[in-house]
């Protein structure tokens, strides 16, 4: 068969039949896309339901998922991606920046789409980062602007001091946010300081200081606090500190207030960005990452009261 005949016959769902005559394809091709989510917590479970979703909606009956979990374990998130590069799926899935960067140092083939990622520049190493991320990756940033989150601190404590900010120094992004953040809370006028852990079994003691020491915490988007904000709310609330925390799924926890993105429309925005890289063969290096374009001011409830802490009129209630 030609070149050109063949690209017909793909286009047009044919095929060539043993006896040389063009047929139609019973079936359209189905892909298989593997799913890597670092950690088990709401954020990151919403955001995965959003992108199948989408797909689902959008290619119905064509799409398997092979849909895991590391459970926060880095070896366990490696050989995730491995088994997925050996299976030779048509897409990776990497929810969160440990999962994007393990992808990302792991094949240069396989199309790889991150979600709850904050900063691509940042978890990537690149130079220059300038929106699109280039090579066989692209996807979708949970950031909040940093200016609207220092204002809403400002607006919620403005008589508060010293802003603690407690993070990962492991994740990147944390790192990335913590900068920006200090920058913008010094220029509305407080002092901050940084208390940082690389361990789970260091978080403890860490918040434990960070609560003596501190007005208010800020917690950015970081996986490992999520993955311990009870700990850090057991802390926190004894020493009657509030914490403002980046993501919504923490401040359900331990945060009497965030500034919140929808993670399920973050995944299923991703997901559609799928469909354009496999139906439509969108060039995924030349594919701006895509952001969340409304934010909401959302308080904890439960929290505030036992703070005795009351928000204005404006802010959402969190819902269980």
């Amino acid at each position: 068969m030609s070149r050109k005949l063949y690209a017909f016959a793909a286009a047009s769902s044919l095929i060539l039949s043993a006896g040389g005559a063009l047929v139609y394809a019973e079936e359209d091709p189905d892909y298989t896309i593997g799913i890597c989510q670092f950690a088990q917590h709401e954020s990151l479970d919403e955001a995965a339901r959003g992108f199948q979703d989408a797909l689902t909606e959008k290619l119905p009956d064509r799409v398997t998922f092979d849909d895991r979990n590391a459970k926060g374990d880095y070896t366990v998130c490696t050989t995730i991606i491995g088994d997925f590069i050996a299976q030779e799926v048509d897409l990776i899935l990497a929810n969160s920046t440990t999962s994007l960067q393990i992808a990302a140092t792991s094949t240069a083939d396989i199309p790889i789409l991150g979600t709850s990622v904050t900063e691509y520049g940042a978890a990537l190493q690149l130079e220059d980062f300038d929106g699109t991320a280039g090579g066989n990756i692209s996807g979708t940033s949970d950031v909040a602007p940093f200016e609207q989150q220092a204002a809403m601190i400002r607006e919620l404590f403005p008589t508060a001091g010293q802003i603690g900010l407690l993070y990962c120094s492991a994740e990147p992004n944390s790192q990335y946010q913590a900068d920006e953040m200090q920058e913008n809370l010094e220029a509305a006028g407080y002092s901050c300081k940084r208390y940082t852990f690389s361990e789970s079994n260091e978080i403890s003691s860490v918040a434990m200081i960070a609560a003596q020491e501190s007005d208010v915490l800020y917690i950015p988007t970081d996986n490992m606090a999520a993955s311990n904000a009870q700990l850090i709310a057991n802390i926190c609330m004894p020493e009657q500190v509030p914490v403002v925390t980046g993501d919504e799924s923490t401040c359900q926890i331990c945060g009497v207030a965030t500034l919140s993105i929808d993670y399920y429309d973050l995944g299923y925005t991703t997901g559609e960005m799928a469909v354009r890289i496999l139906e439509d063969g969108e060039d995924i290096s030349a594919m701006p990452v895509e952001y969340a374009s409304s934010f909401t001011k959302k308080y904890n409830p439960d929290i505030c009261e036992e703070l005795g802490f009351t928000v204005p009129g404006d802010y959402e209630a969190l819902q269980d």
